[in-house]
């Protein structure tokens, strides 16, 4: 099977998961809302329209997040707190949700594979570099071992 398809079926079904347990937090904290002392904030007409339009249009918003990097998070649980309905909000999971792991799939293979590449090529260079440090690091610390420490002709006049 190619690995593009099995990248971006891996990643489809963690992006799958991850934002729909957002969108579940966010109900659940929606729920808890609306039963604790927030209860009257939250029941204000303003509140209640925000609430119906991001029900009624936030589904595009939901799918389009998914392009985004940090913004979904947001976007899923808000989703789930304003209590969007599943009819709308799960066929926008499911585009995003695609769209995110075909772009993750394809262009994260591509740079993991660029920088395997450079890996390879540049692994003497690293090993060698990484060699000299050592070596210079422990010429440094015998260096000043040996220029701290009192010679033994220096001890044994202080003795006297």
């Amino acid at each position: 099977m190619d690995r593009v398809a099995v990248a971006a079926g891996a990643l489809y079904a963690i992006v799958l998961l991850r934002a729909g347990g957002t969108f579940a937090v966010g109900w659940l904290a929606g729920a808890g809302a609306r039963r604790s002392r927030f209860a009257g904030r939250i029941s204000s007409a303003k509140f209640r329209r925000a609430e119906r339009a991001i029900q009624r249009w936030g589904a595009p918003v939901v799918a389009v997040s998914f392009l985004t990097v940090g913004f979904q998070t947001a976007a899923n649980f808000l989703a789930g707190s304003m209590r969007m309905p599943l009819p709308r909000y799960l066929p926008a999971l499911f585009v995003g949700g695609a769209a995110w792991a075909l772009i993750y799939a394809t262009v994260g293979l591509g740079v993991l594979e660029v920088l395997g590449k450079l890996f390879a090529e540049w692994t003497a260079f690293g090993v060698s570099a990484v060699v000299v440090l050592v070596l210079g690091v422990c010429g440094v610390v015998v260096y000043r071992r040996a220029k701290a420490a009192p010679s033994s002709g220096d001890t044994a006049t202080d003795r006297s």
